[in-house]
């Protein structure tokens, strides 16, 4: 999968990108979310720069922050903070009951169409998923998505899977 994913082209990456956006901005998921958890994408992760920009000009948008082997959830006011130890630019702020979240939208290294997720292997999002109640969509690149991601007792499924081409919904119905 690895080298799949090195043979997308920025430009692919980012049309994928805006397929992907494109679609969760038309679910009704999106339209009654006042809250969105968003993620500040790695180079190999779907871009979502242009669309946090977008976005919290109608929502609010939120991103998460490493602490210790949790995630705060922290506003999205103002500038971010440099790369934490994983490289990535953090929100400064107090962070905030992840209960206020409506939507997460959740990267991965793969998707498979029930909603299971591989992540980068810390575990993360899913101590983040299991305190909250809020929809949960996964994004990647069409390359990404495989026919079985396997899942241990603790991983945390996703309600819903959105790629440039594809949609899996009703996965998770917590």
């Amino acid at each position: 999968m690895r080298q799949r994913k090195a043979q997308v082209t920025a430009s692919e990456m980012l049309a994928e990108a805006q397929a992907v956006f494109s679609t969760i901005e038309q679910t009704p998921q999106f339209a009654s979310s006042s809250n969105i958890l968003l993620y500040h994408s790695l180079p190999d992760e779907l871009p979502t720069h242009s669309i946090i920009e977008r976005w919290s000009k109608c929502k609010n948008i939120f991103l998460p922050r490493v602490n210790g082997d949790t995630l705060d959830i922290v506003p999205l006011e103002g500038q971010l903070t440099s790369d934490n130890r994983f490289h990535i630019a953090e929100p400064q702020g107090e962070p905030i009951d992840p209960q206020v979240i409506d939507l997460i939208i959740v990267p991965a290294v793969a998707l498979d169409p029930q909603g299971h997720r591989l992540g980068r292997g810390k575990g993360f999002y899913d101590r983040l998923l299991s305190t909250t109640e809020a929809f949960t969509i996964g994004v990647v690149m069409e390359c990404q998505v495989v026919d079985n991601v396997p899942c241990e007792p603790h991983d945390i499924s996703l309600n819903a899977v959105i790629t440039s081409t594809h949609q899996f919904y009703g996965i998770n119905n917590r």
